[in-house]
Order: C-alpha cells, then sequence, then structure tokens
C-alpha cells in the first residue's frame, strides 16, 4: 500500500514538474482577456463542421 502510495506521489511530482512551466508560460501569453475570444473561435470551429449524414 505504501509502495503504492510512494509511486503516485513519485508520478505527481514529476507531472508537476514537466507540466507547470509550460501552463505558466501559457498563462502568460494567453491572458484572461483573450479566453473568450479563443472560446468563440473554437465554438465557430466545433460547429462550423459539415454534418456527416450531409454527403
Amino acid at each position: 500500500m505504501f509502495l503504492l502510495l510512494f509511486f503516485v506521489l513519485l508520478i505527481q511530482f514529476f507531472t508537476y514538474w514537466i507540466l507547470e512551466p509550460i501552463a505558466s508560460f501559457l498563462e502568460h501569453v494567453l491572458e484572461i482577456r483573450l479566453f473568450p475570444i479563443i472560446a468563440i473561435l473554437g465554438l465557430i470551429f466545433l460547429f462550423s463542421a459539415k454534418n456527416i449524414e450531409q454527403n
């Protein structure tokens, strides 16, 4: 049980160590004021795809 807990904590540590700089960089590049624009573009892209049944 403790071995499993050790491996889980080790995985969490390395995941944080690898992904935290990426998340910090994206936080500075994509500031919160850009989120509505990105969300609207994402929704337009999502719903603009042609229906599969239309051939």
